[in-house]
């Protein structure tokens, strides 16, 4: 699968841009702010209908304008599929595939498979629980749309539970049968999520230990793993043993939306205890499982844009993954860079072919 067109209107600091891309590599160079990093996240707006930096649709409309328009021009399993993303200010934002809008997003989730690197990611590292977990979310959800769904699911369950918490505490009344409904629907839900991401863990640790081993080039002991209040209780029980908590605080504390995922080095957790260096290592490894894992499942190679990437990595770490493309574990590779000599320099060294934009 590859993105052969891209024409953007009115979105974030272009007023209108038409770019045609080569299956293999293309290299986007500039200097900072002329919106290299913003054609990378329009590409991405194709695939999940969202941006990967900025999720409140109307900052990303260009100043001064009312609306915008990303279309894309892909090539998948030999047809061709044309992706159109719109929005304009005051109603709601619209998808299209081949001229026939989607009723609901979650439909297009997963069909055009894509991975970003991207310096904004150590806040998997840095910030909380909510943003490991959305990642683990999102992997799953680009092959298993049945994941998706019961995780949408919960999530209303949930918004409901927590009003009727609320209710209570404003009428001074309390309904346990009520209740009670909505626990059994949040642990119908909540076990099936649990369940699958103790699968996708068992399955993604190894991949993700193998690409830090190649990235690092160093024998480091690196562990991700799962953790969730389901370890030793299910989910009624956890619920049923937090009602008084959950009263008083008028949410609720207990369930799959409290899981998290640990990173550590040597048995110590990475953000206090690991190097810049190994920070970057654990990073990039973790988001190239991420494309190895889509990939297994999802059969399809996913679009991988590298933003910034020379930030993250020195220049042969990045020829290292650069490299990668010439036996096929790649498909289509996006980079951004300020320096164009050191991008050509690394994408010459590959035989395939390769497109550079002087932005």
């Amino acid at each position: 699968m590859f993105l052969k067109h891209l024409s953007l209107v009115n979105y974030k600091n272009f007023d209108s841009k038409i770019m045609e891309f080569d299956p293999v590599i293309n290299c986007l160079v500039g200097d900072n702010g002329v919106g290299k990093t913003n054609i990378l996240d329009a590409i991405y707006h194709l695939a999940f209908g969202k941006s990967y930096f900025n999720p409140v649709s109307t900052q990303n409309i260009k100043h001064g304008t009312d609306f915008f328009v990303i279309e894309g021009e892909f090539e998948k399993e030999e047809r061709e599929e044309k992706i159109i993303c719109s929005f304009k200010r005051g109603m709601k934002k619209v998808i299209k595939r081949n001229g026939k809008a989607y009723e609901k997003f979650s439909e297009h989730i997963g069909f055009l498979p894509l991975v970003i690197i991207s310096p904004s990611d150590r806040d998997l590292i840095i910030e909380g629980s909510d943003t490991r977990r959305k990642f683990m979310d999102g992997v799953i959800s680009q092959s298993d749309k049945q994941y998706l769904q019961g995780l949408i699911k919960y999530n209303k369950v949930l918004v409901q539970r927590n009003s009727l918490l609320k209710y209570f505490v404003a009428n001074t009344t309390f309904d346990p049968d009520t209740l009670s409904i909505y626990n059994d629907q949040l642990h119908t839900l909540g076990t099936e999520i649990h369940s699958k991401r103790l699968a996708f863990i068992a399955a993604f640790l190894p991949i993700f230990q193998e690409q830090y081993a190649h990235i690092s080039e160093k024998d480091e002991q690196i562990l991700l793993s799962y953790e969730s209040q389901l370890k030793d209780k299910d989910l009624i029980a956890l619920l049923e043993g937090a009602i008084d908590k959950d009263r008083a605080l008028q949410y609720t504390s207990v369930g799959i939306h409290k899981d998290d995922l640990h990173f550590t080095i040597a048995g110590h957790p990475i953000k206090k205890f690991g190097s810049q260096g190994q920070q970057k290592s654990f990073l990039i490894a973790l988001k190239l499982a991420q494309f190895h894992f889509i990939k297994k499942q999802a059969k399809t190679t996913p679009i991988l844009l590298l933003d910034d990437i020379f930030d993250k990595l020195d220049e042969h770490r990045v020829s290292q993954i650069v490299s990668l493309v010439d036996n096929d574990s790649f498909g289509q590779l996006f980079i951004s860079d300020t320096h164009a000599e050191r991008t050509e320099n690394v994408v010459k060294s590959i035989r395939q072919s390769y497109k550079i934009f002087n932005l």
